[in-house]
């Protein structure tokens, strides 16, 4: 069954932690996982949950820093097969429209 998983992972730090984020979505790489980054964090997809543990813990180690702050969301639906799209359509269809504004 597919899993779902939201990843936030970001140093500790004042200064920007762009290159540190980018640190952590490109270690998902070295994964079997799909992902989308979004400006709060990255939605990953995969079908067996220790992929998923395994890519969030590589994206943890590849940022440095004294302080890492990482947060796991998972929805890992095991009765169904069904993908983040699916999701986003199934509120869509409620919505009766796009679930994003037009600006």
């Amino acid at each position: 069954m597919t899993v779902v998983g939201y990843l936030s992972v970001a140093p500790v730090i004042e200064d920007s932690m762009a290159s540190e984020v980018a640190k952590a979505v490109d270690a998902l790489e070295a994964f079997d996982v799909e992902y989308e980054t979004n400006p709060m964090g990255t939605v990953i997809e995969t079908e067996e949950i220790g992929e998923l543990f395994a890519a969030a813990q590589a994206a943890h180690e590849a940022v440095d820093g004294d302080r890492v702050s990482t947060v796991l969301k998972i929805d890992h639906k095991r009765t169904a097969e069904t993908t983040a799209a699916d999701k986003v359509e199934s509120v869509e269809e409620h919505l009766g429209r796009d679930a994003r504004s037009d600006q």
